[in-house]
């Protein structure tokens, strides 16, 4: 086994103090950013302290003195040009380091064996100016903040590529058989660059089957009330004369126009935020790196290492399924889902595309296209209850309340009800079941559970580093059992819900050959 390249640093953490002894790195000098950072930073201090900079304004508006806001604005125009000044950064042969803070100083230093990713933005300003952002993650989360965030903003933009090459490139002292390192051999000589895929305009389409557009109306309704504009907007005649047409059309004509619109709106976000978020989206594959670019106002791109490459997770929400779409994510080593690290390698588009990358992207169409072994009638009761059950305790609670105040049920409502419960429950059950189910493949787990987030996962055998049979009450009394993936890749582990107890130890030897039922070997 080899040493650890730093023992000073604590295990548990990618960001860690300085030795104390002989520094390798002391003779790498310290960097500044780019000095054009000096028109970025005062600008993106009064954008982020926009509300306020507003309430200064306001402030001194009403009691007469309108320097109050000039006031605010200078300062944080100091501020921003502050952060030039004390923001400083070397990168090493073992370390990469970043200093930065003036009242309260903050080192950070990474050890380049530790880095899992490289990911590159370019924001309106920085594009306008030739800068970029550079954001090293080693796969630990943030934390509070973005204080332990390790972002270099911003560099030249024509030096970034040689840097995020450096800081992915295989480092002396990296042991060669381990799993993060098993494509160093590959790594020397890059294939050609292949592409996967390109953004479609035909895509968009996608866009208004999720909740983005719902969350940015829900946003902009929040921000008009907090300023007191929705207070204006319902004290104006408009909206009286508004509310007494509704109420003359009725409650469900009334109903309908405000769903209509909503929904209308919410599309039309959820487009133009699809268009400015995935325009010019390119994915590909020299043999050792995925590379991801996209973004028209704020671009952004990210390099996937294919030696930390574990499965990738095709994701099919309720909304976006019925439209015949998908997802795709990379299961990285390394890149947690709470790490604020992208694993994205396809947004929303057609099913067959994102099949065709997902396949692309293993080197292998079996997982994607294997059929799934279903989990038998036990699972399926399960899926059923679990689905009617909130119907019934609902329906229950209801009874108790009408019970208690000694009023009649409404025969009518009271049908229309549970017919709608019941048909929901059962639909949902159904198609839970219907998505429920596993596969073993050559070197590899398949699984797929869920309804209104379905994901279909393909999971090395290699990146497994432990299993789990867990039941609970009601498992063991339906004779079920959910098996467990532990993996330091992606959400750190994936589950095989409700497959027979009797065939848990036996897909666990199938992945993990020796890995059987411990108790049967004894």
């Amino acid at each position: 086994m080899n040493p650890d390249p730093d023992p000073c640093r604590d295990p548990d953490d990618g960001a860690t103090a300085l030795s104390s002894g002989d520094d390798p790195d002391a003779s790498a000098p310290w960097s500044r950013l780019d000095p054009r950072m000096l028109l970025v930073h005062p600008v993106e201090e009064v954008l982020r302290l926009l509300p306020v900079l507003i309430g200064t304004v306001v402030l001194g508006s009403s009691s007469g003195n309108p320097y109050w806001g000039l006031a605010a604005t200078a300062v944080l125009v100091a501020v921003g040009v502050s952060r030039w000044f004390t923001t400083t950064y070397r990168v090493g042969p073992v370390h990469v380091e970043l200093r930065r803070g003036l009242l309260q100083r903050q080192e950070l230093s990474i050890p380049r064996s530790r880095i899992r990713s490289v990911d590159v933005e370019q924001r309106v300003l920085h594009r306008l100016l030739g800068l970029a952002v550079v954001k090293i993650g080693t796969g630990q989360a943030a934390g509070a903040g973005d204080r332990n965030r390790f972002e270099l903003n911003g560099l030249a933009a024509d030096s970034v590529p040689a840097l995020r090459s450096a800081l992915l490139a295989d480092l002396p002292g990296t042991d060669p058989g381990s799993a993060d390192t098993r494509t160093a051999g590959a790594s020397a000589t890059s294939s050609p660059e292949v592409e996967l895929a390109r953004f479609d305009p035909r895509w968009v389409r996608y866009a208004p089957f999720s909740t983005t557009g719902l969350l940015g109306i829900a946003a902009v309704v929040g921000l008009a009330f907090q300023y007191g504009l929705g207070e204006r907007i319902a004290e104006s005649g408009s909206f009286e004369r508004g509310v007494a047409a509704f109420a003359a059309a009725g409650v469900v004509v009334s109903i309908a126009v405000v769903a209509f619109v909503v929904l209308l709106v919410a599309s039309i976000a959820a487009c133009a935020r699809y268009v400015l978020l995935y325009g010019n989206l390119r994915v590909t594959d020299d043999g050792r790196m995925l590379r991801i670019g996209h973004g028209l106002v704020k671009v952004r791109h990210s390099t996937l290492d294919r030696g930390r490459l574990r499965g990738v997770n095709l994701r099919e929400p309720l909304a976006l399924r019925l439209a015949g779409g998908a997802r795709l994510d990379a299961i990285m080593t390394g890149v947690a889902a709470e790490s604020g690290e992208s694993s994205l390698v396809l947004p929303s588009a057609p099913e067959r595309e994102v099949q065709r990358v997902a396949a692309d992207v293993l080197t292998d169409p079996l997982p994607v296209h294997v059929p799934l072994i279903s989990h038998g009638p036990a699972a399926r009761r399960r899926r059923y209850t679990r689905a009617l059950g909130p119907a019934v305790a609902v329906a229950a609670v209801v009874i108790g309340a009408f019970a208690v105040a000694g009023q009649a049920l409404p025969l009518s409502a009271t049908i229309v009800a549970a017919v709608t419960a019941v048909a929901t429950g059962c639909a949902l059950g159904w198609d839970r079941y219907r998505g429920l189910g596993h596969a073993v493949v050559p070197g590899r787990l398949v699984t797929r559970n869920g309804s209104v987030d379905r994901q279909r996962v393909s999971l090395d055998a290699d990146g497994i580093i432990g299993w789990t049979v867990r039941q609970s009450f009601f498992q063991r009394r339906a004779g079920l059992a959910t098996v467990v993936a532990a993996t330091p890749a992606g959400a750190g582990h994936y589950e095989v819900i409700d497959i027979p107890q009797d065939q848990a130890w036996s897909l666990i030897d199938a992945v993990t050959p020796g890995c059987g039922d411990p108790w049967t070997r004894r």
